[in-house]
């Protein structure tokens, strides 16, 4: 079902680059399956008679979604270096 919205998506260019890039293609696809699913969308016949702004919709919050996830990851990576950074202070003042 996703798979067919990720079509869609790239048939009425509406996808950045960066997302059309095959490494976060099934990310988009993973996002856009929890977005349908949170709709209520669990057929690809409703996917293929949805509207261009209904797709619009839906790929704006597969957008926030992916947002939201790389925002907690860096701050996770920025959380693990400032950690890294303290333990390193402590050995060098012979804590």
């Amino acid at each position: 079902m996703s798979e067919l919205a990720y079509s869609r998506f790239m048939a009425s260019y509406m996808l950045t680059a960066e997302e059309q890039l095959p490494e976060n293609k099934v990310e988009i696809i993973d996002y856009t399956e929890d977005v349908l699913q949170a709709k209520g969308i669990k057929c690809d016949n409703r996917v293929s008679e949805m509207s261009e702004d209904q797709l619009k919709q839906i790929l704006e919050q597969v957008r926030k979604l992916r947002a939201t996830k790389k925002k907690k990851e860096q701050q996770q990576e920025d959380g693990d270096e400032t950690a890294d950074e303290s333990k390193n202070e402590e050995e060098i003042s012979g804590k």
